[in-house]
């Protein structure tokens, strides 16, 4: 149930990208406290992108997820931008996070919802 999708303007070969993907995910199962089986993870790098009127590497992460701790997401930003500027080389300011939580019946998975 929850997704990981990050979109920065580094380029990322294949095999930077798996390891990314691999590496936020189990990220984001060990912050959420949920099981990396419902884990999803989608990288889409060399976005056309500007942050603060300069197109010097930057990131947008939208991470999603059934009963987000609305309480956590400071901690949850402090984290995933300390993890994520590593993997990609990406200063922790210039990523922005958006944090949400749909309702149950609003996210759907295996032909039903949750």
């Amino acid at each position: 149930m929850p997704c990981l999708i990050l979109n920065t303007s580094q380029a990322l070969d294949e095999q930077q990208k798996n390891n990314v993907c691999l590496a936020v995910s189990a990220k984001t199962a060990d912050l959420l406290g949920k099981p990396e089986s419902y884990v999803m993870v989608l990288i889409k790098d060399q976005q056309t992108m500007s942050f603060a009127g300069s197109p010097e590497p930057s990131a947008y992460i939208e991470l999603k997820s059934l009963g987000l701790p609305e309480n956590q997401t400071t901690e949850l930003s402090r984290q995933l931008c300390e993890h994520i500027a590593e993997l990609i080389n990406v200063p922790q300011n210039r990523i922005y996070i958006e944090f949400s939580s749909p309702e149950r019946h609003m996210w759907g998975w295996d032909g039903r919802t949750f």
